[in-house]
């Protein structure tokens, strides 16, 4: 009896030794220098989540010399050694850590590495000062273009890029997986002044004479590709929407009158589309536009980004319906785009069915029979379609393929999804791998021929999945 008690207390001794091991708390690390996006493993980085980002500098158009602090509020969500910030092409002048300064190096075309003078403990709130400045670039893609801080012809200067860019201007988590809240002030040299996202918090004069600095401020939590400046010799209007939503709108020296009359359509466009895809989720609202073509429209949220040719009434809805579908449903990863761009991309069809009386069904036997032979428009894919074309076949390929789902489960359930979807993950982040769950369960219907057929598939789908029902 005794020998086995020593046995069992013996044995006991080492299952808490190595329960005590199991548990014991890991050695501060590095935070990661990316979060693994299928296309852009770099983007973003690893070990903390940020609450809030506060952006002030100062620009002169003549000479695009940037002078600026980024005060970032986040969280550590591991014991942190080290931790990683997306900047691209600036130059970092000093960091600071709760005040303390920091050491920091630079790597890649936008790894800013900062080690805190004392390691960050999981859970703990920090703030990262970072003063920094230069002449901004944009990045330049083969497949995308341009993405991030771009220049006017006449000297203006505007933040619009996809499926990033915001490192070409601030110091950033640069990933739609770290939604956080911004404020953004800018000091300019009269008479230009500036917009950006949410609403406006004050003008105030200097300093000196011939600058004045303006404020504003974007609480709804926001993606980092969508945050947005706007610098210009602007003309402003302001107005509201029904519910008291500050309306503002910038136009660039030139814009045409048809573009302005468009954009005058905003609150019955928002009334529409909320009528579709439910309230209204962001707290302003109203656009950008600029005096350059830029090869795109930008759903910068709260405020798009208007290409010089492109302020038509369908692109004003286009991009407005992404307020929903993008902004404040954000992609899981950018392979999910068509959670995007699928849906903004209907949402024009969706006004032409209500204001001019157009059958929808009749369009869409038209382009099927039009794109009957056409491989090359099939072989896009919808769901993940690949790096660098993620922007191609969800604009053309996309609202087909809704109106088809649409047919295939009819009208109820679909409006139901396109008001219930967008009001479930509201200011979070969704996958198409969920969105197709989610429709199976509200249609009751094995919808995965379907999918993999519209979706998936890189050919025409088949008679079956064409016209898979009445629509009724």
């Amino acid at each position: 009896m005794t020998t086995r008690r020593i046995l069992v207390s013996t044995a006991a001794a080492f299952a808490s030794l190595a329960l005590f091991a199991g548990t014991a708390t890991a050695a501060p690390a590095p935070g990661s220098d990316g979060l693994g996006d299928p296309y852009y493993p770099q983007d973003g980085n690893g070990g903390y989540d940020v609450g809030h980002y506060d952006i002030s500098f100062s620009y002169d158009p003549p000479s695009k010399k940037l002078e600026a602090t980024a005060r970032i509020t986040a969280r550590a969500e591991q014991d942190l050694s080290a931790f990683n910030l997306d900047l691209s092409g600036l130059t970092v002048n000093g960091i600071t850590v709760d005040g303390k300064d920091a050491k920091w190096t630079r790597s890649g075309e936008h790894e800013l590495t900062v080690t805190p003078q004392t390691p960050l403990s999981q859970q703990h709130p920090f703030t990262v000062e970072v003063r920094y400045g230069g002449t901004p670039k944009p990045i330049k893609d083969p497949a995308l273009g341009e993405n991030g801080w771009q220049y006017g012809d006449n000297g203006a200067a505007f933040a619009a890029g996809e499926p990033h860019g915001a490192a070409t201007w601030f110091p950033v988590n640069d990933s739609p997986l770290d939604k956080a809240t911004y404020s953004v002030s800018g000091t300019l040299p009269k008479p230009w002044t500036m917009i950006a996202n949410g609403r406006e918090t004050g003008t105030s004069s200097g300093p000196g004479k011939d600058k004045q600095t303006f404020n504003w401020a974007e609480p709804v939590p926001m993606a980092s590709y969508l945050a947005t400046v706007g610098i210009d010799k602007w003309t402003m209007e302001k107005g509201e929407l029904a519910d008291g939503t500050p309306v503002v709108s910038s136009y660039a020296p030139g814009t045409p009158e048809a573009t302005k009359q468009a954009e005058h359509k905003l609150p019955e466009v928002l009334d529409f589309l909320s009528s579709k895809f439910g309230k209204y989720p962001m707290d302003a609202a109203g656009g950008i536009f600029v005096g350059t073509g830029i090869g795109f429209s930008l759903e910068t949220q709260t405020r798009p980004v208007y290409s010089k040719d492109m302020g038509d009434l369908d692109t004003i809805i286009h991009e407005n319906a992404h307020q929903w579908w993008g902004d404040s449903v954000s992609v899981h990863h950018w392979k999910d785009v068509c959670l995007n761009e699928c849906f903004a991309s209907y949402a024009p069809w969706l006004w032409d069915e209500a204001k001019d009386g157009a059958d929808l069904n009749k369009r869409y036997d038209k382009e099927l029979t039009e794109r009957a032979g056409d491989k090359a428009f099939w072989a896009q894919k919808l769901y993940d379609p690949g790096k660098g074309k993620e922007f191609t076949g969800v604009y053309s390929k996309g609202p087909l393929a809704l109106h088809a789902l649409r047919l295939a489960i009819g009208d109820d359930a679909f409006f139901r999804i396109l008001q219930e979807w967008p009001a479930a993950h509201r200011d979070k982040n969704a996958s198409w791998a969920e969105f197709e769950k989610y429709v199976q369960q509200v249609s009751g219907k094995d919808l995965h021929g379907f999918f993999d057929a519209w979706f998936h598939g890189t050919t025409m789908p088949g008679k079956e999945y064409l016209h898979p029902g009445s629509g009724n």
